[in-house]
């Protein structure tokens, strides 16, 4: 039991878990945010477009399927533009790691690679300025 709870350990602190975890509920907020949008502003835009019997029937299901299709849309979008903006910050603020410096040089005089601090090449021996 011990070995399970450490290897459950393990998996709920790596960094994806985390992230998945954060990304879901951001997507859960972003969800509420476009439901209400849909809510107050579009759908009574589009319950004036339907025909004489106002919300009832097919027409009333299509406008209920029209305010679905659009919070998707929308919700899509702003998460598009959330993970856009994130991953532009994220460029930005990496930095390039130097080059490391090199370890190893070319005798000049068999072409083998030695060691940067040889004052003699071990292959050949001649002695190195």
């Amino acid at each position: 039991m011990s070995n399970f709870l450490k290897e459950f350990k393990e998996f709920a602190c790596r960094g994806n878990v985390v992230d998945m975890a954060v990304g879901v509920t951001i997507g859960a907020a972003f969800g509420k945010v476009v439901t209400s949008f849909i809510e107050i502003f579009l759908n009574p835009i589009l319950e004036k477009l339907t025909i004489e019997g106002g919300s009832e029937g097919i027409v009333g299901s299509l406008v209920r399927f029209a305010a679905v299709v659009v919070e998707f849309i929308l919700i899509a979008f702003f998460l598009f533009l959330v993970v856009k903006a994130f991953n532009k910050m994220r460029d930005m603020t990496k930095k390039e790691e130097a080059p490391a410096d090199p370890t190893t040089k070319v005798c000049p005089f068999c072409q083998s690679e030695i060691s940067i601090k040889a004052t003699r090449c071990p292959h050949c021996t001649s002695e190195l300025k």
